[in-house]
């Protein structure tokens, strides 16, 4: 096989536990406490981190244990009014960092804060003073538009991008589309540590670009008509290019590089072979015969000849029988998912929907770029070929392991990995 086909899986890849019983309620705090900080930092150019709390609040908690913090918090939100930003202005506490270890350390006394009904907004004020309001203001396309969207209280894309990213950029695309005239629109100019799915995607309302579609971790927010979700996966290889479509790429871009006929997907038979050098494709004499025999080679019949070739010979034929899917799963959590049955909601009139957290696992299947019914299509192959028994078997091979089962959040999944099928059991995962 050649090097570079394993050249991704060099990456250090991590697995993480299914045992989520195992996670204690403190180890849990602290993960919350952890990634708290992390993002405050990343708001502030990993230079300083801006926490916000209050001050009515703040003072009667501090050196306090356990429950008591909680009953202190209740007796002072009881009484707390507040209806104009001069009011909250009042009660504001603002305390800055530029230590991550001190600023943990004032996230974790000021958890049970961060857990009440102002928890959000003060979150939302201390990663807007993180990075600085003129900062801010600077990374949106239009300041003239709230951040957050009445009636319902919505976080605009600005928040969601400036949490993940650090910067407030309106949009989803890569780097920045430019309109012309001076006038541009911003996107993600970073790679991220945790990405963003949106189902506005798979309606054709927007593009992710690569920067939220493929994080560092495979951890993704998914975004709906009502609040945001979570999908992750706990191994870090389901990002992983298929192997199989990596040679593939590699190969076809050898192939192109020689093709003097202005994209007409042939080359000269001394261009093949230095094609077959750089692609450390082996070949044996009859078949190369046959391919060089009218002088020159066709992109169709070489893929072909590719795909029924071994993979230790350089090829694409998969000994597995698999074909170059992938087969991994992903785990989505609604913190307030409403009661389905069937994909709507379980409700007699008059009722509200039950709402409450859900933890869903689903099998997904992802089937390359190429079958050999989409290769038939495509290429013209010999007729003699079309009926083979091996691309009979690899036909049932293609097919997925179990019928696909569809909810929007598999709509989702879809714009990270097309084609992709994905199974559960129980109630469909909500994104509602």
């Amino acid at each position: 096989m050649p090097q570079n086909l394993n050249s991704r899986r060099s990456k250090s890849q991590y697995v993480a536990s299914n045992n989520f019983s195992a996670f204690t309620e403190d180890a849990k705090a602290r993960a919350l406490v952890k990634s708290m900080s992390e993002m405050l930092f990343l708001c502030g150019n990993n230079k300083r981190a801006v926490i916000a709390t209050l001050s009515v609040i703040s003072h009667g908690i501090e050196g306090s244990e356990g429950s008591s913090k909680d009953v202190i918090i209740a007796q002072a939100l009881e009484g707390l009014s507040i209806e104009s930003a001069s009011d909250l202005q009042k009660v504001l506490r603002v305390d800055r960092y530029t230590s991550p270890t001190s600023a943990f350390k004032r996230l974790e006394a000021m958890i049970p804060i961060f857990q009440s009904r102002m928890g959000a907004l003060l979150f939302l004020i201390s990663a807007l003073l993180s990075r600085g309001l003129d900062c801010v203001q600077a990374d949106r396309d239009d300041p003239s538009q709230p951040l957050v969207t009445a009636p319902f209280g919505h976080a605009s894309q600005e928040i969601v991008n400036l949490l993940l990213c650090g910067q407030a950029v309106p949009n989803v695309f890569d780097g920045r589309m430019d309109l012309g005239g001076g006038m541009f629109l911003k996107g993600i100019f970073t790679s991220v540590e945790v990405g963003f799915l949106t189902l506005l995607e798979s309606l054709n309302f927007c593009k992710v670009g690569q920067n939220l579609k493929c994080p560092r971790w495979p951890i993704w927010v998914v975004g709906s008509e009502s609040h945001y979700t979570v999908l992750f996966a706990l191994d870090t290889a389901v990002q992983d290019e298929n192997e199989l479509e990596e040679r593939e790429s590699q190969i076809r871009k050898a192939f192109d590089a020689q093709d003097q006929s202005g994209g007409g997907g042939f080359i000269s038979v001394e261009a093949f072979h230095q094609v077959l050098r750089e692609t450390s494709i082996r070949l044996r004499s009859e078949k190369l015969d046959s391919l060089c025999n009218s002088g020159f080679i066709v992109w169709s019949e070489f893929w072909q000849v590719i795909l029924d070739l071994d993979k230790n010979l350089g090829g694409l034929k998969d000994s597995t029988g698999q074909m170059g899917r992938k087969i991994f799963d992903l785990y989505h959590f609604n913190g307030i998912a409403k009661s389905d049955l069937n994909g709507s909601q379980a409700t007699t009139e008059g009722e509200t929907p039950v709402q409450r957290p859900r933890l869903t696992k689903l099998r997904v299947s992802v089937p390359p770029r190429w079958t050999p019914e989409e290769f038939m299509a495509d290429a013209a192959v010999a007729p003699g070929n079309a009926g083979s028994e091996s691309s009979q078997k690899d036909a049932e091979v293609a097919k997925p392991e179990q019928p696909p089962q569809h909810a929007p959040l598999a709509d989702c999944i879809r714009t990270r990995w097309p084609r992709a099928v994905c199974n559960w059991i129980g109630d469909p995962p909500s994104i509602v």
